[in-house]
């Protein structure tokens, strides 16, 4: 009878405080009532095919920049960052793009933890930045009504792809994590 009690009284602190924190965010909207969202296999040079979600607003008015997350840790949850990290950014009116790194999740590929960078000028390697590059190729030849500028952000690991994917960046790479590459920005 008491643990019934207890059972009880947990699950209604909890139904409470989830509604409470509802309340307080304000309800938390679903991306793809603002956003549409296709799920693409973008091919590297090797032909090895990364897992890409793409987020176009839905009330695009003209062409817009595009802010690339590429992660180990799967990117199934992905819409849910843009309540937590992008509301600001989403508010503003961006093109969002995450993908799964090579090997991992829905990624085909090997996974090497910290793919060392390839020599500079090596055009037969590949690592981060290739794909990075490779990526954001596609991404400007396939994702209608973008303005030719890339962004990436990430910490942790999702850092050191943006990081390696800034050593020999693609030339619409133009911001990584709140760093203006000297090119350009993103929105002019």
């Amino acid at each position: 009878m008491r643990i019934d009690r207890f059972v009880i009284g947990v699950g209604l602190f909890v139904a409470i405080a989830a509604a409470a924190f509802e309340g307080r965010q304000g309800g938390a909207p679903d991306p793809a009532d603002a956003f549409t969202v296709q799920e693409v296999m973008i091919p590297a040079r090797d032909g090895v095919k990364l897992f890409t979600r793409i987020f176009t607003p839905k009330n695009q008015t003209g062409p817009l920049p595009i802010v690339f997350r590429r992660t180990p840790y799967g990117i199934d949850g992905a819409g849910n960052s843009f309540v937590r990290y992008y509301k600001a950014l989403a508010d503003e009116g961006y093109i969002f793009v995450f993908q799964d790194i090579r090997g991992k999740f829905k990624s085909e590929g090997t996974f090497v933890m910290q793919r060392p960078a390839r020599a500079p000028g090596d055009t037969t390697s590949l690592d981060e930045g290739t794909d990075t590059y490779d990526t954001i190729e596609w991404l400007l030849k396939n994702v209608p009504n973008n303005n030719g500028k890339a962004g990436m952000l990430g910490v942790s690991y999702e850092g050191w792809t943006t990081i390696m994917g800034a050593l020999e960046p693609h030339p619409a790479l133009v911001a990584i994590d709140g760093l203006i590459i000297p090119r350009a920005d993103l929105t002019t």
